[in-house]
């Protein structure tokens, strides 16, 4: 970025500068997040396939156990169980549900209420969404100007990111995660990294007083609080706060006087004390509600999977992963900027930007390397791991993506906005075409199976037991035996492979699923972890023994389902198991296969190759079901 030099285009006319800059500069908050908010929800309905287990597992079905109670058919994995989870994300589309419960959901129809229960967490993921592009664009605006074109080039960069597109909308608690930060970054008061000259050259502390009111205080308090939700949803938050932290006390690269005399440092002190333990309580409190008793879900986190290692058994990645893959699947056309803006944040002085904005960038690139170099020594690694640092990654790439796809070679000086003219157009124009496609695929057709399966199998279950849909599943109502026995649909994919309760609805439709525990009492290193397999290696290693175990010749007919949903890989073990030569022939089952669909490219696990299908067993349509 070039600073002090004029650019070579043609300079434009004062009117058109004028026009320019007022409309952006003239562009209200408030109808801007409207807008935003119109874009997510359009990207939410867009949003139609199956990404990873946690958006469901670890959101929506606690918070359907929030909603309707212990007998709703939610699946609580281990790590609800054993208390590793903040119940304060959940709770977030527990009331979601509660709404359609409470106002409405007594007078619907149940398939339309089903709908409105499938519909509502994702109205609300769009909200949060919306809020973190919103805050990383106010943010943007704080640091380069009101109305500055690296402001904007930070929003459209939010927007147009294809990882965005297809996560942002998912209800992870990353993406909530990077809500609270994006926000909290953005109430932060950034002049406690430095200040501007305040011309006593004898002193090397500011006394500039950045306290001086009761709004510049309550942000800062905003900022801890959001900063102390993020912390206690994600652990591993604490990070990004430990390196602004670090920076503020040490001074290191950092510009302008420190601000960080006696009575600035007492009541940022005192502020995070009282923040933090408003914070800690509220969370204690509600945990304790929803568990039943006293914990602290953050430092049983950190027990299980640091100290017990047991993040490991869910995969490994090589010390580079976040710097190889990380980066650029977050970032992906805009990654050389990205890393561009990292590296030159640390001579942001040779820029006409202010002090804060020096400081703020710094610290920003900072955040990145200690946050990436951290999580790098986890062996277990995501990419959704780094996702709060999108915001960080947008505002430092601006100020480079603007000057090379745009006529303005000094961003720092361009408020309010010249007439803006464009250059590299094709290749401005390639780099959207690869987002969309990307984004386009991902969002609506790679891994759609394992949404469409469960919706064909709610829809199945209103045709053939239509009087069976109340919600939640009433307590004083006795069901006959046959159905009350009746398993209507057995997934033999890998474990939370599809979504559960959130989108099969009914309590009264019983399923099954392979599970994938790890061993959690076994120590880290030990011959009986090494050895340990769960339900699904042990069906994938042996399929027709593992249903020989399923299915003991004891009892024959228990829990035989109506439905048997997997991946076309199996469909020779469960024809070598009912045959009627098999091991499972007094079942006296004929598969149909009676849904199918396909399932994308590619994909990163072989077990799930292929269409999906779903097999009728026929098993509840005999007069006799099976043979003694």
């Amino acid at each position: 970025m070039s600073s002090g030099k004029k650019s070579n285009a043609k300079a434009p006319t004062h009117q058109s500068s004028k026009s320019l800059g007022d409309t952006l500069g003239s562009v209200q908050p408030r109808e801007a997040l409207a807008v935003i908010f119109a874009f997510r929800l359009i990207n939410a309905l867009c949003v139609r396939t199956f990404f990873q287990p946690d958006e469901y597992f670890q959101a929506l079905e606690p918070a359907w156990r929030m909603a309707f109670g212990e007998n709703s058919g939610a699946w609580l994995t281990w790590e609800w169980k054993h208390q590793l989870r903040s119940s304060v994300h959940p709770a977030v589309f527990a009331f979601g549900y509660w709404i359609v419960q409470s106002y409405g959901g007594l007078r619907m129809a149940p398939q339309t209420k089903a709908k409105w229960l499938i519909a509502v967490p994702k109205i609300i993921q769009t909200g949060l969404a919306a809020l973190s592009d919103w805050y990383t664009w106010r943010l943007a605006e704080k640091l380069y100007g009101n109305g500055n074109i690296a402001s904007w080039s930070v929003l459209l960069m939010t927007l147009l990111n294809p990882w965005q597109w297809y996560t942002s909308t998912r209800t992870f608690s990353n993406c909530f995660e990077t809500t609270l930060t994006a926000a909290a970054l953005y109430y932060f008061s950034w002049g406690l990294l430095g200040t501007e000259d305040d011309g006593n050259a004898e002193s090397k502390y500011s006394s500039i007083q950045l306290f001086e009111t009761w709004s510049q205080i309550n942000s800062l308090r905003l900022s801890l609080i959001l900063a102390a939700f993020a912390v206690l949803l994600r652990p591993t938050n604490v990070l990004i706060w430990l390196a602004i932290a670090t920076l503020a006390l040490t001074r290191a690269t950092l510009s302008g006087k420190s601000p960080l005399i006696r009575r600035n440092l007492l009541i940022v002190y005192r502020e995070v004390l009282l923040c933090g333990s408003l914070v800690l309580g509220l969370s204690l409190l509600a945990d304790r509600q929803y568990y039943g008793e006293w914990t602290f879900p953050p430092l049983t986190f950190l027990h299980f999977n640091v100290a017990q290692d047991l993040a490991v058994f869910y995969g490994q990645n090589d010390w580079h992963y976040y710097l190889s893959q990380g980066i650029p699947l977050l970032c992906t056309t805009i990654t050389p900027f990205v890393l561009q803006g990292l590296f030159k944040s640390l001579d942001a002085e040779k820029s006409n930007w202010p002090v804060a904005t020096c400081n703020a960038l710094k610290a920003l690139s900072f955040i990145v390397a200690t946050t990436i170099a951290s999580l790098s020594f986890v062996s277990h690694k995501e990419v959704r791991f780094i996702t709060p640092l999108l915001p960080a990654f947008h505002i430092l790439a601006a100020p480079y993506i603007t000057s090379f796809f745009t006529t303005i070679s000094d961003v720092a000086s361009a408020t309010p906005v010249p007439a803006l003219g464009w250059k590299r157009t094709p290749l401005l124009l390639a780099g959207l075409l690869v987002n969309a496609i990307i984004g386009g695929y991902l969002s609506y057709f790679h891994a759609a199976a394992p949404i469409k399966v469960v919706n064909y199998l709610r829809n199945e279950f209103e045709n053939i037991h239509p009087k069976h849909l109340a919600i939640p599943r009433p307590a004083n109502v006795t069901y006959d035996d046959d159905f009350s026995q009746e398993l209507f649909a057995l997934f033999l994919t890998p474990c939370h492979a599809t979504p559960w309760r959130s989108h099969l609805v009914y309590p009264a439709l019983r399923a099954r699923a392979l599970t994938c525990e790890p061993p959690i009492d076994t120590a880290p290193g030990s011959l009986q972890r090494q050895v340990y397999q769960d339900e699904t290696r042990r069906f994938y290693a042996d399929k027709v023994g593992f249903l020989k175990e399923l299915w003991s010749a004891d009892v024959p007919g228990e829990d035989m389902a109506r439905f048997i949903v997997g991946y076309e890989g199996i469909e020779s073990a469960l024809r070598e198991y009912f045959d009627w030569s098999g091991p499972g022939k007094r079942h006296k089952v004929e598969l149909k296969e009676v849904w199918s669909s396909w399932n994308g490219l590619f994909t990163d696990d072989d077990r799930k190759s292929g269409r999906l299908v779903v097999w009728a067993t026929g098993f509840y349509d005999q007069e006799s079901p099976y043979e003694p």
